[in-house]
């Protein structure tokens, strides 16, 4: 009889196209066997554990993180340092992030971005990682530094921004990035909101003296985002349809034009972030400084705008659902949301509120427990479609025996918990509030295993995992809808057929 290191019994099973009452065993980091429910459970097994009915799915896969960053606007710094924010996703049921190597605009080579980044990474996760670099200097330099990120650095993304003055790239920078990133089958994220009327919009803000933060919402006029993702688009046409992926998709009309150049065969990719689906501007207009916590670009929406969001996930208009982790301590005058205040601006003013929220911790639960997806769906959104997108599967965001890593996420039985209220003090950021407090969640990650260790318990310890555990991950070119080969087969770019 063979022994294994690890088994689940009793569970239903969720991938991205299936669902069935399995036994799950693990050996050597691996998944070896799925089997009939019930059937594993007098095995030989150093650790058996009981999910009583509950789902079992593959680990959450979270590739749109920010962990330990410079400043790059002002005074805000990351609240987060890889140990924290990993033990925050690992409590989540999150096994693998793929964060950001910033390359700042005046460094010009991109691997240097990528060294000091592993730095902060090495023996200091929870769980398996991987980096995007994020391109702010695309200059001959850098742009040559391209084929080695993804030949020998296992690099196969990067992310660019269409707004913020620290980094916003002009179309022409865009197009050498996308060129070059076309050549060596690297994805290119892009942050698609107008950088030129943002700047616009907030002087003229600024000039009537609305500065609270419920005007950062103004400031980012859905107008913004649909214009620059329409741009976006049209860019990434004109270099022979290269790949891309908009990000943090907030806005119905941004969305429909995403989902017109897929209609069209173009290969463009989507995501979204739980901001969008569980906020709305309301929450920016609070007393006071209060709205500053909800303060992301692009910023909440309205409930109409929600729905149009969820629909988006539900038809595939969005191949993701990722954090977009960006943590700023709020009560914190020295690297955090107040940063802002003085005696001069008592509500701040909200250009310089350092922008972003986090989320690393509550993406899976929120999504779960509103079940507003069928549980494939969810599976696909949160876990199978980043692997893919992101060079990661079948390794990660599946249950396929004897290739896929054992991380898996127990959940507990539907009603077993009862309400649950999230409130900050049960999560594991470092970071003093949650832009959700109060709501009320139906389940929690029971277990989170990562390559078949147990490293969140939540009736046994809590966090139980060890911060050195975690792998940095080579990643392969993605393989979603195979776009690379389709790349391939059109030929290289050629501007007599423009």
């Amino acid at each position: 009889m063979d022994e294994f290191d690890l088994v689940i019994t009793n569970g239903v099973c969720v991938t991205a196209t299936d669902v069935a009452p399995l036994d799950v065993a693990v050996k050597d980091e691996k998944i070896v066997r799925l089997a009939p429910s019930g059937s594993l459970k007098a095995s030989r097994t150093k650790r058996l554990i009981d999910a009583e009915g509950g789902f079992v799915t593959p680990g959450g896969v979270d590739c749109h993180v920010h962990l330990q960053e410079p400043s790059m606007f002002g005074k805000g710094s990351s609240a987060d340092t890889y140990e924290t924010g990993t033990r925050s996703a690992i409590a989540g049921g999150t096994t693998t992030v793929v964060a950001f190597a910033p390359q700042q605009k005046s460094l010009d080579s991109v691997l240097t971005a990528l060294a000091n980044t592993h730095e902060l990474a090495r023996d200091n996760s929870y769980c398996d990682y991987g980096f995007h670099l994020l391109v702010a200097n695309p200059c001959a330099r850098a742009l040559s530094e391209f084929q080695q990120l993804a030949s020998t650095e296992g690099v196969t993304s990067l992310k660019i921004y269409m707004t913020y003055e620290a980094l916003q790239l002009r179309d022409n920078e865009i197009l050498s990035v996308l060129l070059e990133a076309r050549r060596n089958s690297i994805l290119t994220m892009i942050h698609a909101e107008n950088g030129d009327v943002l700047a616009w919009l907030t002087e003229q803000l600024e000039a009537a003296k609305l500065f609270a933060p419920k005007y950062h919402g103004h400031s980012h006029a859905p107008i913004l985002e649909s214009e620059a993702t329409n741009r976006a688009i049209a860019l990434s046409s004109l270099v022979a349809d290269t790949p891309i992926l908009l990000v943090h998709v907030s806005e119905p009309a941004a969305a429909l034009r995403i989902r017109a150049a897929q209609t069209a065969g173009q290969p463009i990719f989507a995501e979204t972030c739980p901001q969008y689906l569980f906020l709305t501007r309301d929450d920016l207009d609070q007393p006071g400084f209060e709205g500053a916590k909800c303060v992301c670009a692009p910023p909440p929406r309205d409930a109409e705008d929600q729905k149009a969001i969820w629909r988006g996930l539900r038809n595939g208009t969005f191949a993701l659902l990722s954090s977009d982790h960006c943590p700023f301590r709020f009560d914190d005058a020295e690297t955090g949301k107040k940063t802002c205040l003085s005696e001069e601006y008592p509500v701040g003013r909200f250009r310089h509120i350092p922008n972003g929220i986090p989320g690393i911790e509550t993406r899976l639960p929120l999504a779960f427990s509103a079940r507003k997806m069928e549980m494939t769906k969810f599976v696909e959104v949160t876990s199978t479609n980043a692997a893919k997108l992101y060079g990661l599967y079948p390794r990660k965001g599946s249950l396929i025996p004897g290739v896929s890593d054992a991380d898996l996420v127990v959940w507990y039985p539907d009603g077993a918990l009862g309400d649950i209220t999230l409130t900050n003090d049960i999560l594991h950021h470092d970071v003093d509030y949650t832009p959700y407090e109060g709501r009320k969640l139906q389940n929690w990650p029971r277990f989170t295993i990562l390559r078949g260790r147990v490293m969140w318990d939540r009736d046994g310890g809590g966090v139980v995992g060890d911060k050195s555990y975690g792998e940095f991950l080579k990643r392969q070119k993605s393989t979603l809808n195979a776009i690379w080969d389709t790349v391939q087969e059109e030929g290289p770019f050629d501007l007599e057929k423009l």
